[in-house]
């Protein structure tokens, strides 16, 4: 593993897969593994050659801060074990987190403390989804216009970690302890960049801090990756913290300085399936007007009761309710979309005997069943959290990239790695188009058809 340039933590599945995107995109070998992978699992999927990134998608996103205090340290401690040049705990470029759910600070003190590392770096900004950071403050864009993160009509109003500040240093501030700062685009310019991100990198009394590079656009991003791979490690990684904008910010560095000396390859098409199976605990608009879309295109909807399927008295029944309407749509030869919600103001109240995760759980077992029971090819699941929960209920071990899909920025079409032949091959989506970004309404035919 001694030639790996990166190894990433998600702290979702969609964002797991978004960093994977961007990294096969440049043309770099990598794969994504569900939990810590053995030697023979690395092998198995090693198939084009050595490896040059390897992610461990995780579900912190939607996890306390005592849950991640129990998990971190080892699945960190994995990745550190890997030695590759820079690691990377990969979060949603929205920077939705809150102190008591999906705490970004949490895993800054965790990560710090398992690489031994003082000061780590913050990377939000990703142009190529349109987000940006300016003198540490978030804006995103939705529908052609851009706003700032607490104005966001999605984001402001997220249903679990409403972004309310677009201050990163005092978002994240309110999750940690430890002094954030900003090395802001001005600096990044500057003539003398190396000897400010030299002090501002400088460990002064040991005390945990936080170094977050303003991305503004696609220069200041290039700057942003000379930086991170300036201040990679003689021994060890280098812990940053970020959106998919740190890959595209090191693909940069790695291009500049010849690491990356060839041209990826072509963009891999896959044939259409007659069928496929999609479930969504999306609350997203975009994702709503997507599902609407597909019933335009001969996609079969099934409605999921939220409330029940989150419920333990009620929840299994509810899912075998579903599977059964599944099955029987399937066998009419119909695509069939399973949704919990058509958009944000459907949120349903969630039941008092209602179990952590189980809509994500329910979901995963529901395809596992629609796979095993009809041979589906080609399965998709709509939202970050939900597709976490959901995938490690297949008996899948990996992920790598069968087909990107340009329109649809971070949602690749993946394929399936698994000791199990049921899931062995099976082409995964994994749709996480929340706050606004920019997505094709056909995203759920163009996964059927095969249509990049």
């Amino acid at each position: 593993m001694s030639q790996l340039l990166l190894s990433y933590y998600g702290d979702d599945l969609t964002g797991s897969t978004d960093a994977m995107e961007a990294l096969n995109l440049a043309g770099v070998r990598t794969a994504l593994f569900l939990k810590p992978a053995t030697a023979a699992q690395i092998r198995a999927v090693s198939v084009t050659g050595p490896l040059q990134a390897i992610g461990l998608a995780g579900t912190s996103r939607s996890e306390t801060p005592a849950w991640m205090d129990q998990h971190l340290p080892t699945a960190l401690g994995w990745l550190a074990a890997q030695q590759a040049a820079v690691c990377h705990y990969k979060v949603c470029s929205t920077f939705d987190s809150a102190p008591h759910v999906g705490s970004i600070g949490r895993a800054l003190d965790i990560g710090a403390q398992v690489f031994a590392q003082a000061v780590v770096p913050v990377v939000v900004g990703v142009p190529q989804l349109k987000r940006y950071t300016v003198f540490g403050h978030l804006f995103a864009t939705l529908h052609g216009v851009t706003y700032r993160i607490d104005r966001h009509p999605v984001m402001s109003r997220h249903p679990v970690t409403p972004m309310d500040e677009a201050d990163l240093c005092l978002h994240l501030g309110q999750q940690t302890q430890a002094p954030i700062s900003v090395l802001d685009w001005q600096a990044l310019a500057s003539t003398d960049a190396d000897a400010r991100m030299e002090a501002a990198m400088a460990s002064r009394d040991g005390r945990t801090r936080g170094l977050l590079l303003d991305v503004p656009d696609m220069p200041t991003q290039a700057l942003v990756g000379q930086q991170l791979w300036r201040h990679r490690r003689s021994e060890g990684s280098l812990f940053v913290i970020g959106s998919s904008g740190v890959e595209y910010a090191l693909v940069n560095a790695w291009r500049a300085s010849g690491v990356l000396n060839h041209q990826p390859a072509a963009t891999r098409r896959v044939p259409a399936v007659d069928k496929i199976a999609v479930v969504s605990g999306s609350c997203s608009a975009t994702t709503a007007a997507q599902i609407r879309a597909a019933a335009d295109m001969g996609f079969e909807l099934i409605a999921a009761d939220a409330a029940l399927l989150s419920s333990r008295a009620h929840g299994d029944d509810e899912q075998y309710r579903l599977a059964a309407l599944a099955r029987s749509a399937l066998a009419k030869g119909h695509s069939i979309i399973v949704y919990t919600a058509m958009g944000p103001e459907a949120v349903a109240q969630q039941p008092t005997d209602a179990e952590p995760h189980a809509i994500g759980r329910r979901l995963g077992r529901l395809l596992r069943d629609l796979v095993a029971s009809t041979g589906l090819q080609r399965v998709v699941v709509a939202g970050g959290d939900t597709s976490s929960h959901a995938l490690q209920e297949l008996d899948v071990y990996a992920l790598t990239v069968a087909m990107p899909l340009p329109q649809t920025p971070g949602s690749p079409l993946c394929v399936a790695h698994s000791g199990v032949p049921a899931f062995r091959g099976l082409q995964h989506g994994a749709s996480r188009l929340k706050g606004g970004q920019i997505g094709a309404l056909d995203y759920f035919a163009a996964i059927r058809d095969g249509r990049a």
